[in-house]
C-alpha cells in the first residue's frame, strides 16, 4: 500500500475521530482507558518524560507558552502540548517553538491505525498519544503539557509531572465540568498527584477549600502564585489579565527550582519578553495594524471576556467596531450582557459545527446591540467592519477561539509559524 500523504492523515483524524473542537459534548468521552490503552501500544512513552501539568478555566495556554518560552532561553530542549489549533493542527505539538513534523504524524497515524481503529478513541486522546510519543522519541528535556477540558478525567491526565499548575476556575463547560465553582473545581484537582508540588494562581476561596483537600490527601505541597509579592519583570504579552498568569509562572519557576531545575534570572526575563519569538504564541490581547487597529482575542466565556474589556475601555480609540461569533455550548445571555453597548456589531459564525448559526446571534442580541449586519463568514464581517472603521478606530476580533483562528487564516494569512 501506498504512503498516505500529511492531508490524507489530517482528513483521517478530522474525520474519523470524534473532536470537541467541532462537535462539543458528543465528542468528549469520559474515562482514561482508551489513553491508556494507545499509551501501552506504544510503549508508555508519557512514563519516560519530565512534565508539567496545567489546568484552569483561563489562563493555561498562556502559563503554557511563558513556561516553555523561558525553559528554552535557559537552554532546556522543550516540549510543548496545547489545544485547540489557531491555524494548522500542528501547532498542537512543538519543540523548541518548531510544530511537529508531517513524517511523524503520518507514521505514527499509519502505525496505530489498527489500534485505532480497535480502541477508538477521540481525536484529542490520539492527539495527546501523538505528543507523549513524539516528545518521547525527540528526547526533549522537559514537556509542557496543558490540559484540554477539565484535568480529572482528561486525556492528559496520565502523566506523574515534576509539578502540576491550577491557574483560575470559572463558569466554562458547565454541561461537562458542573455548574458550581466547587465542582469544577474538582475536576480541575484531578491533576493534583501525590507527592507532587502544585501552585494554584488565583484566590478563590471556594475553589481553594477544594484544592486544599486534595492536595492534603495526596501529599502534594501547595503553593499560591497570587501570593507573589516580589517586584514583576517585564512581559511582552500585553493584556493586563496576564499578570496574574506571570505571578503563576514566577511561582512555579520557584517551585521547579526547588526541585533542582535550574533557571537564571536573565533567562527568565528573556523568556518572558520572547513567548511570541519562542512559542509562535498568538491570540491573546494581539493587537495588529493592517489598513486599521485590529484587536484580536480568543477570550469566550464571562471571566476572560470582562477582564478584556475593562482593558479595551483603556485603549486609545475613536470607535469601536466588533466582529463578534458565539459557539453554540456557551451561556449566551452573559457573554451578551458583557459586550460593551456603545460598539457597531458585525456578527458572523465561525466554521466549526458548533458555531452558534448567525440568525440565532442575532435574534438574541438585537435588543442589546448596535448591529451593524450578519454575516455567513468571519471574513466577510471583518471587512465589513474595517470598510465602515476610520483609521482612528479600533476592530475588535473575538467571542471564540475559532472565530480569531477564521481571522488569522482566512483574513490576516497568517500561518501557524
Amino acid at each position: 500500500m501506498a504512503k498516505q500523504t500529511y492531508f490524507e492523515i489530517e482528513h483521517y483524524l478530522f474525520e474519523r475521530l470524534p473532536i470537541y473542537q467541532n462537535q462539543g459534548k458528543a465528542a468528549f468521552k469520559p474515562g482514561l482507558e482508551r489513553i491508556v490503552a494507545l499509551l501501552k501500544v506504544l510503549g508508555n512513552p508519557h512514563k519516560k518524560i519530565k512534565s508539567v501539568h496545567i489546568a484552569g478555566t483561563n489562563g493555561k495556554g498562556s502559563t503554557a507558552n511563558m513556561l516553555a518560552s523561558v525553559f528554552q532561553e535557559q537552554g532546556y530542549k522543550t516540549g510543548l502540548y496545547t489545544s485547540p489549533h489557531l491555524v494548522s493542527y500542528r501547532e498542537r505539538i512543538r519543540i523548541n517553538g518548531q510544530m511537529i513534523e508531517k513524517d511523524f504524524i503520518i507514521s505514527f497515524v499509519e502505525q496505530l491505525k489498527p489500534s485505532i481503529e480497535k480502541i477508538n478513541p477521540s481525536f484529542f486522546e490520539i492527539t495527546a498519544a501523538m505528543a507523549f510519543a513524539y516528545f518521547y522519541d525527540q528526547k526533549v528535556d522537559y514537556a509542557i503539557i496543558e490540559t484540554g477540558l477539565g484535568g480529572r478525567l482528561d486525556s492528559t491526565n496520565v502523566i506523574t509531572p515534576f509539578l502540576s499548575v491550577i491557574t483560575n476556575i470559572g463558569f466554562d463547560h458547565m454541561a461537562i465540568l458542573g455548574d458550581t465553582i466547587e465542582k469544577i473545581a474538582f475536576e480541575k484537582a484531578g491533576i493534583i498527584k501525590k507527592n507532587v508540588p502544585v501552585v494554584i494562581g488565583r484566590e478563590q476561596p471556594e475553589a481553594l477549600n477544594v484544592f486544599k483537600e486534595k492536595s492534603s490527601s495526596q501529599n502534594a505541597k501547595m503553593h499560591m502564585g497570587f501570593d507573589y509579592a516580589k517586584k514583576l519583570p517585564a512581559l511582552e504579552l500585553k493584556g493586563a489579565y496576564q499578570q496574574e498568569n506571570l505571578k503563576t509562572v514566577l511561582t512555579s519557576l520557584e517551585v521547579l527550582q526547588e526541585k533542582g531545575v535550574n533557571f537564571d534570572q536573565f533567562n527568565i526575563e528573556k523568556g518572558l519578553l520572547n513567548i511570541s519569538k519562542n512559542t509562535h504564541f498568538k491570540g491573546r490581547f494581539h493587537l495588529l495594524e493592517k489598513s486599521k487597529h485590529f484587536l484580536l482575542d480568543t477570550a469566550h466565556n464571562k471571566d476572560a471576556l470582562s477582564k478584556v474589556f475593562k482593558q479595551v475601555d483603556t485603549l486609545d480609540f475613536q470607535e469601536l467596531h466588533l466582529v463578534i461569533g458565539i459557539v453554540n455550548d456557551k451561556d449566551v445571555a452573559s457573554i451578551l450582557q458583557l459586550l460593551p453597548k456603545k460598539g457597531h456589531y458585525y456578527l458572523c459564525a465561525p466554521n466549526v459545527i458548533r458555531a452558534l448559526p448567525v440568525e440565532t446571534l442575532h435574534d438574541q442580541s438585537k435588543d442589546l446591540l448596535n448591529i451593524q449586519g450578519t454575516y455567513k463568514t468571519v471574513k466577510a464581517a471583518i471587512k465589513a467592519a474595517e470598510k465602515k472603521a476610520t483609521k482612528n478606530d479600533l476592530i475588535y476580533i473575538g467571542g471564540s477561539t475559532f472565530v480569531v483562528a477564521d481571522a488569522y487564516a482566512h483574513y490576516f494569512n497568517h500561518t501557524a509559524d
